[in-house]
């Protein structure tokens, strides 16, 4: 295990990234109060009100990576798929995906929405929190666990549960924007099978390395997908 720089630097960042959750949190339960994610609306045209409402709240105009609401068969597709604007139903599956930058910090946060009685699809929306909170504790009862070791537990509970993994990773590095040039190796920047690395390190600047936990999963015979992610190491 590595620890990073201390002093009054590494404070700011993990205040800097503390905070840009928080503000996340408060965006996304000003979103639930509004009504935003609703049946009847298009993808787009939430995604849009989501991105108006974090102006008219914080003032974001920047967000480090693309916009995502997805519903429908559109949950079980992967992060770069661009799919077709659905149409939220009435008994459908949503979830948000979004990374507003709050200063110069990035938030990284996802969550999901159901709508309508269907039984797997509401078991889906309460095993995600469950499964992340499981998640974070088994980073936290190891101090040397790598991002092969957390993303093969996370496979566990999601196996577990019956759900199945949607993406190549459960996670990544988050700091200043942008994240994606903080360290080198890709697989180093992710919590996935290709990293051996401890996530408790520096990274080549020196900086103590903060983590995103990112759940996707989905049920490909039922035909959708859910979607949780925020910090793992800080808050």
């Amino acid at each position: 295990m590595t620890s990073g720089r201390s002093g009054p630097e590494e404070a700011r960042r993990v205040a800097g990234l503390v905070a840009a959750q928080e503000k996340a949190l408060a965006l996304f339960a000003e979103v639930e109060a509004r009504g935003l994610v609703v049946p009847g609306a298009g993808e787009r045209e939430v995604s849009d009100r989501i991105r108006d409402l974090a102006n008219d709240m914080f003032g974001t105009t920047k967000h480090w990576h693309k916009r995502i609401i997805r519903s429908g068969p559109n949950t079980l597709l992967p992060y770069q798929d661009n799919p077709p604007d659905l149409i939220i139903g009435e008994d459908d599956v949503a979830f948000a995906d979004f990374g507003p930058i709050f200063e110069e910090f990035e938030a990284d946060f996802g969550r999901t929405y159901v709508f309508g009685d269907d039984p797997d699809k509401h078991r889906l929306l309460s095993d995600l929190p469950r499964v992340f909170d499981a998640g974070r504790a088994a980073f936290a009862a190891d101090p040397d666990i790598t991002g092969g070791q957390l993303y093969a537990e996370v496979e566990r509970l999601a196996g577990e549960a019956g759900w199945e993994i949607g993406i190549w990773h459960a996670g990544h590095l988050v700091g200043e924007f942008p994240h994606e040039k903080n360290d080198g190796e890709k697989a180093e920047s992710y919590i996935t099978p290709g990293n051996d690395t401890p996530l408790r390190r520096t990274d080549r600047a020196g900086r103590t390395c903060h983590w995103i936990l990112e759940l996707h999963f989905v049920d490909r015979a039922r035909g959708f997908g859910g979607f949780y992610e925020q910090l793992l190491d800080l808050a």
